[in-house]
């Protein structure tokens, strides 16, 4: 698949999703991007923001298989993995697959589980596999995680453990929807008749690794990688409010990220403007902010914009 037929599905893929989601066509690139990138995605936000209509929707959109995980207090690891079955035909164990086993997981409010189960998702996240007694089963590809979290203040939470909230490519915020969306919204509900916003199915799984496999050819100067590694660089350097700064899974997950977003702009190669537009939500989750700044106001995504207006940008011609 070439650069052009991409961005043509892209922007066919996204007014497809619009139907669902009003506004927050940033958001919605965001994840497409993502998913082009072959990364998971972590949606933080407040509840009732349509995060799970958001995953629902891109799998319908995409024509893959879609399954659905409700992380709750109780939820044990093999409810999402798999457990081993005793047949009493056959006298032997028979593994039966768990959720995990499709191409779009939603672990919907995945802070609400204890750090066990959430660490379930840590091999399936990185190596595309899980291993069950010793034995390993691979994942269908593409296998995307969209995870769904309540901010952690609210009450029966626990934050996601460093090592996996690295293993999300991005971490995206919805935000309410602004006075015209909302009004939007409700119109819609009303001339539609239904709760259910149907989707069409524009994809396949075939195709999204086809256009997977497109955006390596994205062209990227040696001038955009030496700004990539700018940013990276400075989130280690800023001690006075970092206290641990992007690793390089930071700078690589940059350049995935901005070399999708370029392909859905229409373009085959990046420019400085993209590693703008990517840089807060695929690095600011990856940073460990000072003691002192815990009790403030002061939150990840705003150290790393200031970091941003501060690093000069190169000339691109």
């Amino acid at each position: 698949m070439k650069i052009e037929e991409v961005h043509e599905k892209g922007n066919e893929i996204l007014n497809e999703v619009g139907k669902a989601i009003v506004g927050k066509r940033e958001v919605l690139k965001l994840i497409l991007a993502t998913i082009l990138a072959d990364g998971h995605i972590l949606i933080e936000d407040l509840p009732g923001l349509a995060k799970t209509l958001m995953a629902k929707s891109f799998a319908a959109a995409l024509g893959v298989k879609f399954r659905r995980v409700q992380f709750t207090p109780d939820l044990l690891p093999s409810d999402i993995l798999g457990v081993s079955v005793f047949n009493q035909k056959s006298l032997e164990f028979e593994f039966k697959k768990g959720p995990i086993f499709t191409n779009i997981l939603l672990a919907d409010e995945v802070n609400r589980a204890p750090p066990k189960t959430q660490s379930a998702l840590l091999e399936a996240m990185q190596e595309r596999q899980v291993t069950i007694e010793g034995k390993t089963y691979h994942l269908e590809r593409p296998f995307v995680v969209i995870a769904t979290q309540n901010p952690i203040e609210q009450e029966g939470t626990y934050p996601l453990p460093e090592a996996q909230l690295d293993r999300f490519l991005v971490r995206l915020r919805v935000g309410y929807p602004t006075k015209e969306e909302e009004v939007e919204i409700l119109k819609r509900r009303i001339g539609r008749k239904k709760e259910e916003v149907d989707i069409n199915q524009v994809g396949s799984a075939k195709e999204v690794m086809e256009m997977q496999r497109a955006i390596e050819d994205v062209y990227i100067s040696d001038a955009v990688l030496d700004y990539i590694t700018e940013i990276v660089r400075a989130t280690r350097e800023n001690k006075k409010e970092i206290e641990v700064g992007a690793s390089p899974r930071g700078s690589l997950a940059l350049l995935r990220l901005s070399r999708a977003y370029a392909t859905l702009e229409g373009r085959d190669y990046v420019i400085p403007d993209d590693i703008k537009k990517v840089a807060i939500p695929a690095l600011s989750h990856r940073l460990i902010l000072k003691r002192e700044l815990w009790y403030t106001r002061v939150s990840q995504e705003m150290v790393m914009g200031k970091m941003l207006e501060k690093i000069p940008v190169p000339k691109f011609e």
